[in-house]
């Protein structure tokens, strides 16, 4: 089967929308993965179930059933359809679609010369970065006092 000039220009843009979604979606399990442990060092009695949906929000975008690995999110009604996720992710790359299609509508969207439209993918993720780097040493400051308590605990005079 051939393929046209126009279908493949096509093709290509939806390949680099969804590795924009698919980099999005890494940057906020990375930020989910963050606050999750941020959330199990500060709170004592802190569920993980009840902050999932949540999470997978941030990931992902959607809810997805994990029925053998959580039992209490419901399988989702339709198991043969690919849904839209409407989470995190699409929240930038769909405007970034919409902006390159409208002001930078050039080959298969492989080049960035527009900067302010680079932007619109770059601010969400860069943002992403800097709040998993202000987990990340809150966690280390967490670890590191915990380590300095359980020391002074055993009468260990060498805390450092």
């Amino acid at each position: 089967a051939w393929v046209s000039p126009r279908q493949a220009v096509t093709g290509c843009r939806l390949a680099q929308a969804l590795t924009q979604y698919c980099v999005g979606a890494n940057y906020g399990w990375l930020l989910a993965e963050g606050l999750f442990l941020h959330k199990l060092l500060v709170l004592a009695a802190f569920s993980g179930e009840r902050c999932l949906p949540a999470f997978l929000l941030l990931g992902w975008g959607e809810p997805v059933p994990m029925s053998p690995l959580c039992p209490h999110v419901p399988p989702h009604p339709l198991p043969n359809l690919v849904p839209i996720p409407p989470g995190a992710p699409v929240l930038f790359v769909v405007p970034w679609v919409v902006v390159r299609y409208l002001y930078e509508n050039e080959g298969c969207w492989e080049r960035n010369e527009k900067a302010a439209v680079w932007w619109i993918i770059r601010c969400p993720i860069l943002m992403a970065v800097v709040v998993n780097f202000v987990v990340f040493v809150r966690i280390v400051r967490i670890l590191v006092a915990k380590v300095r308590a359980h020391q002074v605990s055993r009468g260990d005079t060498r805390v450092r």
